[in-house]
């Protein structure tokens, strides 16, 4: 019993944490993007759709908790894709920058960074306790630092657009930040179809217990008798 409501009590503080950067990072990717918008800053622009994979990556990381792994698996390959389709859309909008053109307001770029990099170095903190736990968590750990190093560049972009006189800096960054994007959900849609495809019993065993086998015939007759984890073992031996 001690084993099964420490698993639930683990579960729950995930969820609540995912639910604490989920917020902050849906907050933070409409200051960013609007903030971008209006400042003609694609370091910006793209920085809020980071923010906006991560609080996709946080949601379904919720879906996730205490699912079997075959779930945290699909969940997390889901997110990678995603994230490949922001990227695409980012490196998009650099171009038509390019294109178009565009003239970045610095004193925007550098304080709604400024803001970002301490929002994500809060969820860094946050999240650093479970980055070698399961898969979906990883990734929201590996989210927040990839955050913060786009937040820097944004930062120092802001003020080699002051010093060159010039947008491409601002230019510069973004499809960086577009290439970070891609370079870490290619790993996370790799480890996920690794999984998927590895063990034919994956859907069977949850990340918490990952050498735990299909369960017995015995186990499915104990687990018909109770409805829940921890209050059924209660009702059983009354």
């Amino acid at each position: 019993m001690s084993e099964c409501c420490g698993v639930n009590a683990q579960d729950k503080e995930q969820r609540t944490l995912l639910w604490t950067v989920l917020g902050l990072n849906g907050a933070m990717f409409f200051v960013e993007f609007i903030a971008g918008w209006i400042g003609q800053s694609s370091g910006l622009m793209a920085d809020s759709l980071d923010m906006l994979a991560d609080a996709m990556v946080y949601l379904v990381g919720l879906y996730a908790v205490g699912k079997a792994i075959e779930y945290k698996a699909k969940a997390a390959l889901f997110n990678g894709s995603l994230q490949l389709l922001l990227a695409g859309f980012i490196l998009f909008d650099v171009l038509m920058r390019i294109i178009n053109g565009s003239q970045p307001q610095t004193a925007v770029m550098l304080w709604v960074s400024l803001l970002a990099l301490g929002v994500n170095l809060f969820c860094f903190v946050l999240l650093s306790r479970y980055r070698a736990g399961d898969i979906n968590m990883r990734a929201s750990w590996i989210c927040s630092r990839n955050d913060m190093v786009a937040n820097v560049g944004v930062i120092v972009s802001a003020g080699l657009v002051v010093w060159l006189d010039s947008a491409i800096p601002d230019l510069v960054i973004g499809g960086i930040i577009a290439l970070v994007i891609v370079q870490s959900s290619w790993k996370i849609v790799a480890e996920a179809k690794d999984i998927l495809t590895s063990n034919p019993e994956v859907a069977s065993r949850t990340i918490d217990n990952p050498n735990e086998g299909p369960p017995s015939q015995k186990e499915q007759g104990a687990k018909k008798q109770s409805s829940s984890c921890c209050g059924s073992y209660t009702h059983s031996n009354k």
